[in-house]
């Protein structure tokens, strides 16, 4: 008797030292997804919010300290969320200024759960977000971390170096469109389509500098007290740096930087340049004309869309002449007064007032270097068709003008061209775009 309960005691002893070693096993297996889990989760992931019929795309920027949320229907950028998981292994996000949170549940390659907002439940998956073309190291070339002065503002950026690169290497200056940016103009998303033109440039022997914006990064900056002359001039004090290390210089800009570029060549100070949907017509003939594309999309009657037009015209000739307190809204449609309103506070600021003047036609006559101009047909922020016509009909330098199908303003396969589709899209430059910029280069 006693030897058969030293052998049940045993098994015992060795049932309990088994399930411990299971359990040790299991608890590091489950420690270890719960681990990818919480990495697989940092980066950008977005889903659609569908309520009462109408759909909001909502993107949780994900990082290993905390989150932001993007709605950008809304105009919502870096809104401050917070990041935790539950005892059961959930993720879940607060935004304490919306009153609102989501609880989901990574399961492989999406999160799926229930967004919530003032006591109102909704389900929603997100998905990661993918930009396959923003390069990954090892590179076939050196860059090189640099700093050049304009005044008061020191510019940081990267220097992108071929193999073999000496001063007989073109290099070109990378000048960013309207609003503060950095370096890559990871403006939409972690799209990063100067890092993409940099790298495809680097590997077919082009150097490059990219260099963020005055005042990025430092908030007592306020970047709208600046003009599109004051952006000119820090672009021209990175053509001096360069112009130190390098015999042929040009400039690569994109939407406002097309213009700068543009005006830079007018001045002498490039050997080249690529406007990529530059604005040449002046800006209030843009903001005009993506007011109307706007209007229109969102299928408002035509002669709504008139009226709206001629007063916001007023409104802009009343800003560049520095008298917007003058305003009349009393034959404006009562649905866009708002809309009105808030235009009057947007455009008293330095910035805005000063873009709509902005017009470099009668500066094409002086340009005397080549430039490519690249735009795509279906951009609804630069009208392809005015700006290119106007560059061929002003430039007598040596010149090649592009209107490529189905591309968008950042240069992207499209289907409608709306901004809001910018973020869905995970190509982040056209090849046949980036094609065309290393063939005329070279």
């Amino acid at each position: 008797m006693k030897y058969k309960m030293l052998k049940i005691n045993s098994f015992r002893l060795s049932l309990l030292s088994s399930l411990r070693g299971s359990w040790r096993e299991v608890f590091f297996f489950f420690s270890m997804v719960f681990a990818l889990s919480v990495q697989a989760q940092e980066g950008i992931w977005s889903g659609e919010l569908e309520a009462q019929g109408i759909k909001l795309p909502l993107f949780f920027n994900f990082t290993a300290d905390g989150c932001t949320l993007d709605s950008p229907s809304q105009g919502v950028k870096g809104l401050k969320a917070e990041k935790s998981y539950t005892d059961d292994g959930k993720l879940k996000v607060t935004i304490p200024s919306i009153n609102a949170s989501y609880e989901g549940v990574y399961a492989l390659i999406v999160i799926s759960g229930n967004y919530t907002q003032n006591g109102f439940s909704f389900p929603l998956t997100l998905k990661g977000v993918t930009r396959p073309q923003t390069p990954k190291g090892p590179f076939p070339y050196k860059t090189e971390e640099v700093k050049f002065r304009n005044g008061d503002f020191i510019f940081n950026g990267t220097l992108a170096l071929p193999e073999n690169c000496t001063a007989q290497t073109p290099v070109v200056l990378f000048v960013t469109g309207s609003g503060q940016q950095d370096r890559d103009e990871n403006m939409f998303f972690e799209h990063k389509p100067f890092a993409v033109i940099a790298d495809a440039l680097a590997r077919n022997g082009i150097a490059s500098l990219r260099y963020e914006d005055r005042g990025y990064g430092d908030s007592t900056v306020h970047f709208l007290n600046y003009n599109t002359h004051d952006f000119k001039d820090d672009a021209a004090a990175g053509l001096s740096f360069l112009r130190k290390r390098f015999q042929k210089v040009g400039i690569i800009g994109h939407s406002e930087g097309g213009t700068i570029a543009l005006m830079l060549a007018a001045e002498g100070k490039t050997d080249f340049i690529v406007s990529l949907a530059g604005m040449v017509v002046s800006g209030k003939e843009t903001l005009l004309w993506q007011n109307r594309v706007s209007l229109e999309a969102s299928g408002l009657p035509k002669e709504v869309i008139d009226q709206y037009i001629n007063v916001i015209s007023n409104l802009f000739d009343k800003a560049i002449e520095g008298k917007l307190e003058s305003i009349d809204f009393s034959l404006a449609p009562d649905a866009l007064k708002p809309a009105l309103q808030q235009s009057i506070k947007q455009f008293s600021m330095p910035y805005y007032q000063h873009i709509l003047a902005v017009d470099v036609r009668p500066l094409l006559p002086q340009i005397k270097c080549p430039v490519l101009a690249l735009n795509g047909k279906k951009d609804t922020q630069v009208n392809y068709q005015p700006n290119l016509e106007a560059l061929d009909k002003g430039l007598t330098a040596k010149h090649q003008t592009v209107a490529l199908d189905n591309l968008n303003h950042l240069f992207q396969h499209c289907t409608t061209g709306n901004l809001m589709e910018y973020q869905q899209i995970e190509e982040t430059f056209a090849p046949e775009a980036l094609q065309q910029i290393l063939e005329w280069i070279k």
